[in-house]
């Protein structure tokens, strides 16, 4: 029975000492980072320690040798310097790093068990300055031309993209690598231009962790045909019989234009048509002078052609409009005409005095009509002394009782 118990004593006490580590070792949580640097710069290496109790910090390097115990140093290595030192960090510095120091580094904190942490440093090599190269210089419109862009030497490989103006462009990219984890790459970009092309920017940019908008970019240069057009001087509105004709022939290439000739489109040009250098010059136009005239301009690349079609319209025609004169009240100097307004003023007057008499004229006329109206049996009445002596000698008259009378008023 005593011995059950006292194996039950050691267990007891054996949980409890590991329950006590394990919480120790959990409290004292020791911490690092990974650090990527670029080859000659410098790293910072840092080992933090959560509620240290006093234990040691050191750091080692990927062969575990220890770099600094402490703050003391027992590496050779002088490109390791103290940065800082506590109890809770230990923060140590690598200059000129190269890629022979690539590797990962421990952290060891002096518990029981030794606690461990990693630190992975991965060094960058930038790739040397883009090549940018073209299979020709002058490329003529409607072909195909090649251009390559190598970012030698970088580790990781780098990433190269295309632009061409502010259009985004894929390229068929090669890797080879090369010694310690070193690549160069090689992306070649096919294209067909067109005239639009021409003094456009090509560019090959470079995409790597170890630097920024690293780029290479090439103008390109194309040749195309001439662009003409037919540009009428004279005259502005329609073409007329007897007027004059003065076209000018524009063209523009690259290379420019040697030859710029006219022509009449399937008939013989005018006799009497002046050519002076880009210019056609028809005088006194009639009718026989109408088709299609054609510059035509060329080039080491092609060429090319506007026409204008002449179409001679009748004489104009103008019936002449009616003259007026119109009384101005300034004379041609700009200096006030004297007016006579007596003149006007008796104008008026005659106007009004006979207006006057007209009213007067055709009152008279309507007071004279204005009575009493007889028949013909009245007639001989205007003699009577009285109406019923009137009647009486009226012609026609009646002697009974029935005699007719008749008055208007």
């Amino acid at each position: 029975m005593n011995g059950i118990c006292t194996s039950v004593a050691l267990c007891c006490k054996s949980c409890i000492l590991l329950c006590f580590l394990w919480v120790t070792a959990q409290g004292q949580n020791l911490v690092t980072n990974n650090v990527s640097v670029v080859e000659g710069e410098t790293a910072i290496i840092s080992c933090r320690v959560k509620n240290n109790d006093d234990s040691v910090i050191q750091l080692l390097n990927p062969n575990r040798q220890t770099i600094y115990f402490r703050d003391v140093r027992p590496l050779k290595d002088s490109r390791f310097q103290l940065v800082n030192f506590s109890d809770n960090e230990l923060l140590v510095s690598l200059s000129n790093v190269s890629l022979s120091d690539e590797g990962r580094y421990v952290c060891q904190l002096y518990t029981d068990p030794p606690q461990e942490a990693y630190a992975d440093i991965t060094v960058l090599v930038p790739p040397g300055n883009p090549i940018l190269e073209s299979r020709e210089e002058i490329v003529s419109e409607g072909n195909e031309t090649e251009i390559t862009c190598t970012a030698m030497g970088s580790k990781p490989a780098s990433t190269i993209k295309w632009m061409k103006g502010d259009q985004p462009l894929q390229g068929e990219a090669t890797i080879e690598e090369l010694y310690d984890r070193m690549f160069t790459v090689t992306s070649r970009l096919r294209l067909t231009v067109s005239k639009e092309d021409d003094g456009v920017a090509v560019i090959c940019i470079i995409d790597h962790p170890a630097v920024k908008d690293f780029q290479a970019q090439k103008y390109l240069e194309v040749q195309y045909k001439p662009e003409v057009q037919i540009v009428v001087e004279f005259p502005e509105g329609l073409t007329r019989e007897g007027e004059n004709l003065e076209l000018t022939c524009k063209a523009k290439g690259k290379p420019q234009p040697h030859q710029i000739n006219w022509l009449k489109v399937d008939d013989d040009f005018p006799s009497h048509a002046v050519i002076t250098g880009t210019d056609l010059f028809i005088e006194n136009l009639n009718k026989s002078f109408n088709g299609t005239y054609r510059c035509v301009a060329s080039n080491l690349v092609g060429e090319a052609y506007d026409d204008y079609i002449l179409y001679v319209y009748d004489v104009l025609t103008t019936t002449p409009s009616p003259t007026t004169t119109t009384i101005n009240a300034f004379q041609a100097d700009g200096a006030p005409q004297k007016i006579d307004h007596a003149v006007i003023g008796g104008i008026v007057a005659v106007f009004v005095f006979a207006m006057l008499c007209l009213l007067i004229v055709l009152g008279r006329y309507f007071a004279r009509h204005k009575g009493t109206y007889f028949t013909h049996e009245a007639k001989g009445a205007d003699d009577a002394a009285d109406a019923d002596t009137a009647i009486i000698n009226a012609e026609g008259g009646h002697n009974n009782s029935d005699d007719k009378k008749e008055y208007y008023i």
